[in-house]
């Protein structure tokens, strides 16, 4: 049977996306694959079709509960019925009935903190496992905006497994976090299929302000003034928090999401957003993976990202549907020094890596003393398994050394005179083929396409805005 019969008897599509055919050939033919599509190209496609054709079960190591949720449900809406994901979410019950009848799903979705338990590989050695997939790829890079350790320990599975073919997915990856996915994954010679970067649809634009007093009243006039869906980046929680309830103060249909926040919460603003019932999401980074909304027009990030692999990321929600989408990243004076605390915050400190060395038996007690975090000792965990305390100190300034590399590189896009998208496309070791005739601030924007003039922001007067403003700034 060709691939496009299996594409349209088994999810009703009569043609491939670019790229999904040349990665699924390969898939098919037996090879392990390393494949960068951006956001919005359809990556979840290059392992459903071959779980048609090949025999056993797909696994997939995903990196966020809500993406996993959101891929079975998609998989389920297709009508796939043998689907699971496996969580800490689950019931007792559930869990065991799981366990009783896992060799029986044609796809199993799992973190890679729950794929490393000791009971979870017993079980997984129990069945046949044809493929793995490694979804969001770039966090197994040290140096990847979203450093997460355990996915350095997938490997760790692949004998358990029997050695299946692996399949690496990614919509963000340089040379040099290709070459460490390779290495990580323990792939010889894999078949790497590279897409360009470049979303032609994407308009990019840059305001600079002398404060975030200024930022949030442009931010405001903007919001009124513009059509949904739109995600709005903040660098916080609390941020996110701040701008949702003074969004919503001006009647505008708005709320945050974050981390911090409730399971149940997280979902349900997801499914509104989802469902339209929502035109706005305040949002830290953990908002977006595994969002399937094809026409948000606007991303706007209101203090900058950590790095231009994480700006990428976010501003490939937009525009899914193939139409002009607006980027907007705000800036005002001073914005760096929180940009760098954010940086040095995602990494153990010192004392945080003494701590633990000096007392390892008690690393859970320091987690729950407040004297360590508990992302940092995940971290210190597994290099202080792998490396001594002084080449572990000495591992974690090499990691901040590439992530001041990171912040230098957001520093200069934000200051950069010339084409803002080829400055993009040079960061993943790409060149720039052809400019759009709407490309950039620095190309000039046309802001028509977007429906809503961009004059300049007028000063907002309701009083309820302003005393919240007054409130939460100091």
């Amino acid at each position: 049977m060709k691939l496009e019969e299996v594409l349209f008897s088994a999810y009703g599509f009569s043609s491939f996306r670019p790229g999904q055919r040349e990665v699924i050939e390969q898939v098919i033919k037996g090879k392990d694959v390393v494949a960068l599509l951006p956001t919005g190209m359809g990556k979840s496609m290059c392992y459903q079709l071959p779980a048609h054709i090949l025999p056993g079960t797909v696994l997939v190591v995903s990196p966020l509960l809500s993406l996993m949720q959101d891929q079975v449900a998609q998989l389920k809406k297709m009508g796939e019925k043998s689907v699971v994901a496996i969580n800490s979410f689950l019931k007792p019950q559930e869990r065991e009935k799981i366990w009783q009848t896992l060799g029986s799903y044609r796809f199993i979705f799992i973190s890679p903190e729950m794929l490393v338990q000791p009971f979870v590989k017993k079980q997984l050695e129990k069945i046949r496992v044809s493929l793995l997939v490694a979804d969001e790829a770039h966090c197994i890079s040290q140096w990847g905006f979203d450093f997460r350790p355990d996915y350095l320990r997938i490997a760790e599975i692949l004998p358990i497994l029997k050695f299946p073919q692996v399949l690496a997915l990614t919509a963000t990856a340089t040379e040099k976090v290709t070459q460490e996915i390779k290495a990580y994954l323990k792939l010889d010679e894999p078949f790497i299929y590279k897409h360009s970067m470049d979303r032609k649809n994407i308009v990019y634009d840059i305001k600079k302000f002398e404060d975030s007093r200024q930022k949030l009243e442009w931010l405001t006039s903007f919001v009124r003034k513009s059509a949904g869906p739109g995600i709005i980046y903040a660098g916080t929680r609390r941020k996110s928090q701040e701008l949702a309830a003074i969004l919503m103060d001006q009647g505008i249909s708005a709320s945050y999401y974050h981390g911090g926040m409730e399971h149940q919460d997280r979902v349900f603003v997801q499914q509104q957003f989802q469902n339209g019932e929502l035109d706005w999401v305040c949002s830290t980074n953990a908002f977006g993976m595994g969002v399937h909304i094809s026409n948000i027009r606007h991303v706007v990030h209101f203090q900058l990202p950590t790095s231009v692999e994480g700006y990428v990321q976010e501003v490939g929600r937009a525009g899914r549907d193939g139409e002009a989408a607006l980027a907007t990243l705000l800036y005002a004076e001073g914005d760096e020094g929180l940009l760098q605390s954010l940086v040095m915050d995602e990494l153990p400190t010192r004392h945080e890596i003494q701590q633990v060395a000096s007392h390892p038996a008690r690393a859970d007690q320091l987690v729950a003393d407040g004297i360590v975090r508990e992302t940092a000792l995940r971290v210190i965990a597994y290099w202080l398994s792998r490396l001594s305390e002084s080449e572990t100190l000495r591992q974690m300034d090499f990691l901040q050394s590439e992530k001041i590399k990171q912040v230098d590189k957001m520093k200069k896009l934000v200051n950069l005179e010339s084409c803002i998208r080829e400055y993009i496309i040079e960061c993943f070791d790409q060149h720039l083929k052809g400019k759009p005739e709407n490309c950039c601030v620095n190309d000039g924007i046309d802001y028509t396409v977007f429906g809503k003039p961009q004059a300049k922001p007028q000063k907002v007067v309701l009083e309820s805005w302003q005393n919240r403003l007054n409130a939460l700034l100091p």
